[in-house]
């Protein structure tokens, strides 16, 4: 139970960053109508300007932490510490990459749709991972299919 209130928690920070609530269907609406796509576009938006402000800190504030420590475990630390952190702006700053296409998809209003099979990807997958571009049953033979050629 704890691990399912860990990725509602998850999902809901996307939407917590973007300051909205999970989206409301209602009854006959049409899929990927204007509110939802402004919705998303929202949430895109204010995930990749989050994500940008952080990646723009990283080489302040290593500039400012960075010490020629004298002691070769202090130093060692350092850069251990320095090299975490740039493996983390650089995995941000592919998921940058992925929202900015993502958003070319919302403005070319092929936003929702799964590229294997062109069905509704859905919205409550979308609040969870706003860059999915597969349908679950897509992704989960996605998955399968890279399980059996790894071994």
């Amino acid at each position: 139970m704890e691990k399912k209130q860990n990725r509602k928690k998850s999902s809901l920070s996307i939407l917590s960053i973007a300051g909205v609530l999970p989206y409301q269907v209602k009854k006959d609406e049409q899929y990927m109508n204007k509110n939802q796509i402004n919705h998303f576009k929202r949430i895109l938006e204010a995930w990749k300007y989050q994500l940008q402000n952080t990646t723009n800190h990283t080489t302040p504030y290593m500039k400012d932490q960075a010490s020629n420590f004298p002691d070769p475990i202090d130093r060692a630390t350092q850069e251990e510490e320095f090299s975490i952190e740039l493996r983390n702006r650089a995995r941000e700053l592919t998921l940058i990459k992925k929202i900015q296409i993502t958003l070319k998809k919302v403005e070319n209003k092929n936003f929702g749709y799964c590229n294997s099979c062109d069905i509704e990807i859905g919205i409550r997958r979308l609040e969870a991972r706003p860059t999915a571009n597969l349908c679950i049953d897509c992704k989960t033979l996605e998955e399968i299919r890279k399980k059996q050629m790894s071994g």
